[in-house]
């Protein structure tokens, strides 16, 4: 039922998802705790901004992706060439389109952590990235799992963004979700389902893995 081509787009999907959620944490982490601390008067803006992809239907986002990372796009210059259809396209797309899955519960978490623990340290002598490190990272833990959960089960499923600026190259852009849809396309039900169900018994998996740990953490600060 599987073929050789499902397992290379199944190692693609997987390997597309470590690597935009990595890239998430690294922006995402300083953009979500700005966004937790200031008091910017216009700051729902930068929160309208990261909310847009879960409103905005993907073919949309895509489309304007495509036409900005085409060979005629503004990005083209500054990377000599294009990258649309090309795996470095689908990380970047990912990593937007994802964006409000990992910085919202971390943003979430940086708040919950308060100012008065930063506000003791501080008396104490800790530098800002001393309280960052030893008081806020430990305690917005279940914010990152979180953060990481979503932004990388979102990414699994991606199928408007990646279709529209990665098309459906074997090996280089060819997803899971264009795979069940190619076999679907061509009536091989068999070939879905197995995909389709891999998608969500591994999905499951990871979101019960979530709630189990943040059940966990919160009767241990009981």
């Amino acid at each position: 039922m599987i073929t050789a081509a499902d397992l290379t787009a199944f190692f693609l999907t997987i390997r597309l998802a470590l690597v935009s959620t990595l890239i998430l944490f690294l922006i995402g982490t300083p953009v979500a705790w700005w966004l937790a601390r200031t008091r910017w008067s216009m700051k729902f803006i930068a929160d309208a901004v990261i909310a847009l992809p879960l409103v905005l239907p993907p073919t949309v986002l895509g489309f304007y992706l495509l036409l900005l990372l085409g060979a005629n796009g503004p990005l083209s210059a500054l990377t000599s060439g294009t990258l649309a259809f090309s795996f470095t396209g689908l990380v970047l797309g990912s990593v937007i389109y994802s964006m409000p899955f990992v910085i919202q519960p971390l943003q979430d978490a940086f708040r919950a952590v308060g100012n008065r623990p930063h506000e003791v340290a501080a008396t104490l002598g800790a530098t800002p990235l001393d309280r960052f490190i030893s008081i806020t990272l430990p305690m917005a833990r279940p914010g990152f799992l979180t953060a990481g959960v979503l932004g990388f089960a979102h990414t699994l499923g991606e199928f408007g963004v990646v279709l529209m600026i990665g098309g459906n190259i074997p090996g280089e852009t060819r997803v899971l979700s264009i795979a069940i849809y190619d076999h679907v396309e061509s009536l091989n039900y068999a070939s879905a389902h197995w995909l389709a169900g891999a998608l969500l018994v591994l999905s499951f998996i990871m979101l019960a893995a979530v709630y189990a740990v943040n059940r966990q953490f919160r009767v241990m600060k009981l």
